[in-house]
């Protein structure tokens, strides 16, 4: 039996996937050259390995992760935000379109503002963390939505964040240009309020995120074959140490290592 009320199996398991394949070109298979792209900083990787006891496998792993996650936020910033597309009186509009807001919820029932406010109309920012933002970022968002609620006079705006502090639903009180401003009508919203106000349904955001696990898994289980990458990296490592013809395996593979930064140094080539 399917758990969640505002969103159909079907919707909810092709948002899933389509996330997945956001992950894009990160699924490629990693060979050496890949691994090396940006020149790997092979003094960095011996430290750690040794630091944290780690194998040779386990610290090229940790690599080609830190690789991929550079901008895997990005991608789980399109799942929260492509979630919305699927409640009622949610819009989700093309990247740039209609004021380059992530979502519009538009309810001709009127929506309810916990300070006894309600509204028609409300255009959301979200952000994945509540740390995200500097200074600048954090006074563009806030006169972007002046500028909204100067045009539209029936509406809020909600810095809608996925981790934040608090569970909350508050008056936004940023400093800008050196001086706190405010606005009732301009809020920070934490997800799983924002999923409370637009779905009806108090604890809709945990809802989902007791379903999600099962059903990447799922997913990633039906499209095993084509979503996990076979990585080669290490592989690669060993048939370089190998060809160093050192006295020891450890200080071959610490050379294959070396020659990802210093091939052309002296000493090295």
């Amino acid at each position: 039996m399917w758990e969640l009320g505002f969103i159909s199996e079907r919707e909810f398991s092709d948002h899933v996937y389509a996330t997945i394949e956001k992950y894009g070109e990160k699924l490629e298979a990693y060979n050496l050259k890949k691994f090396n792209k940006n020149l790997v900083d092979p003094i960095k990787l011996i430290f750690d390995k040794t630091v944290y006891n780690l194998t040779w496998e386990a610290i090229v792993n940790n690599e080609i992760f830190r690789q991929r996650d550079k901008s895997n936020n990005n991608d789980i910033g399109y799942f929260h935000q492509g979630m919305f597309q699927y409640i009622p009186y949610c819009k989700v509009p093309p990247n740039g379109r209609e004021g380059g807001w992530d979502v519009i919820v538009n309810n001709p029932e009127g929506i309810a503002l916990p300070d006894g406010n309600t509204v028609h109309t409300i255009y959301v920012e979200m952000k994945n963390k509540h740390n995200t933002m500097n200074a600048a970022s954090t006074g563009k968002t806030f006169i972007k939505m002046q500028n909204q609620l100067l045009q539209n006079d029936d509406c809020a705006c909600f810095l809608v964040e996925a981790i934040a502090k608090n569970s909350q639903n508050i008056k936004w009180a940023p400093t800008v240009d050196g001086q706190k401003v405010s606005h009732k009508l301009i809020r920070r919203v934490s997800m799983d309020k924002f999923y409370s106000l637009v779905t009806g349904q108090e604890d809709a955001f945990y809802q989902m995120c007791m379903i999600l696990p099962k059903v990447i898994k799922k997913v990633v289980d039906d499209e095993g074959n084509v979503l996990v990458p076979n990585d080669t990296v290490i592989e690669e490592l060993r048939a370089m140490s190998v060809a160093q013809k050192l006295s020891s395996k450890e200080l071959s593979m610490v050379m294959a290592v070396y020659m990802l930064g210093f091939s052309t140094y002296d000493g090295f080539k």
